[in-house]
């Protein structure tokens, strides 16, 4: 996949061009039935499938206060939308100069012009432009006025909710992952490298851990999770720990692995850890052998949810 950074970087131009428009952070189930459309209809047409996304997220720059966390970084969406076949990302540069743009002048400067669009795909409740004024009757209206065809995808739902983005940090901030598993499509992960912990875990408790340093905003909350874990093409059952560690006092955030049937040093190695389900939540233990004990159980219990469980990993 090609990626393009900033449309002055964009100075091709793309047969026939079928193109969706969105942050599409967590590339869920309702992202992915857009990017489908867009893929199928690139390759009726033989034409060029595009995504455009934006970096920041818009929202970052118009209501910072909100602190919005995003679930996937521009290098994992990037990587999921290669996978799904997506042949261009066009990644424009979202400021406030950016968010002043009339949807008019986003209709006729960005995608007339810049791109050349043949196809539009767009969700149902997409808006664009200054103000999120522009629409998607907006953007038919303007297609047939410019030559460009529109398609407005329904919403996805699951168990009768529509999937979003919003909906799935609420689950993940709430540890429900594999109920969030079911509106991505997928496991929920979080990618970092190995960094060097404390010992406690191999020397104190004999269950050795992994300590990952990760660039994911948004964690899940703080708990002990079943888990998979990804690690140089392979997988691997596992338990983590999201949190502070009570038992020994410790106030920073710690996020770490124990990865069953593996024997090895990942020390500065990469590793994608996949939450599958719940198992409980952190709490005080008066000393080492009863938090070893409770590990050991936690470990049992990931053991006994794996053999049950088992989300799509990417």
């Amino acid at each position: 996949m090609e990626i393009i950074r900033g449309l002055e970087a964009l100075n091709e131009s793309y047969p026939n061009t079928v193109l969706t428009i969105g942050n599409f952070d967590g590339l869920h189930l309702g992202h992915q039935k857009i990017l489908l459309m867009v893929i199928r209809r690139s390759e009726e047409i033989k034409g060029t499938s595009m995504t455009v996304t934006f970096e920041p997220h818009p929202m970052k720059v118009i209501a910072p206060e909100r602190e919005i966390k995003l679930l996937t970084t521009l290098k994992e969406r990037a990587r999921l939308m290669e996978a799904m076949g997506i042949r261009v990302l066009l990644c424009i540069n979202f400021n406030k100069e950016f968010s002043d743009l009339l949807p008019d002048d986003f209709i006729e400067d960005v995608l007339v012009k810049k791109i050349g669009a043949k196809e539009v795909v767009v969700g149902k409740n997409y808006a664009f432009g200054k103000n999120r004024k522009g629409t998607t009757e907006l953007l038919r209206r303007r297609g047939r006025k410019y030559g460009f065809s529109v398609k407005v995808v329904r919403n996805v739902r699951v168990h009768g909710d529509v999937v979003s983005s919003s909906k799935i940090r609420s689950l993940l901030l709430e540890g429900k992952v594999f109920e969030a598993s079911t509106f991505l499509g997928r496991a929920y992960p979080i990618e970092g490298n190995v960094i060097k912990g404390t010992g406690r875990g191999g020397k104190l408790l004999h269950i050795p851990t992994a300590n990952i340093t990760t660039p994911n905003e948004l964690v899940p909350k703080e708990g002990v999770y079943a888990v998979r874990v990804g690690f140089k093409g392979r997988f691997f059952d596992g338990v983590a720990n999201i949190g502070r560690k009570p038992t020994f006092g410790d106030s920073d955030m710690s996020y770490e692995a124990h990865l069953f049937n593996f024997s090895g040093n990942l020390l500065r190695e990469s590793l994608r850890v996949y939450f599958i389900d719940w198992i409980r939540s952190q709490r005080f233990f008066p000393d080492v052998l009863s938090l070893e004990k409770q590990i050991r159980d936690d470990i049992e219990h990931a053991k006994e949810i794996l053999s049950r469980k088992k989300p799509k990993l990417i």
